[in-house]
């Protein structure tokens, strides 16, 4: 399925590829060449809260029993 390429450098992906790929507005594509193609890869991100995931474990207590106490129960 072509695709054409706008004055700006820009083109559309065509929407059954970005869905397959699980390409969403605000994504980022990374791009590379290999053997005379133009190879364009969605760039995974870490979710910010990834750093995070687990750390109430850390602490001795249980989610459940955090939540609990910092409400004064």
């Amino acid at each position: 399925m072509p695709t054409r390429v706008t004055t700006k450098g820009q083109v559309t992906i065509p929407k059954e590829i970005r869905d397959r790929a699980g390409i969403r507005a605000g994504d980022e594509i990374e791009w590379s060449e290999a053997g005379g193609k133009i190879i364009g890869a969605r760039v995974e991100i870490a979710s910010p809260f990834a750093r995070w995931r687990g750390a109430c474990g850390s602490l001795g207590q249980s989610v459940d029993s955090l939540i609990e106490e910092m409400r004064g129960r």
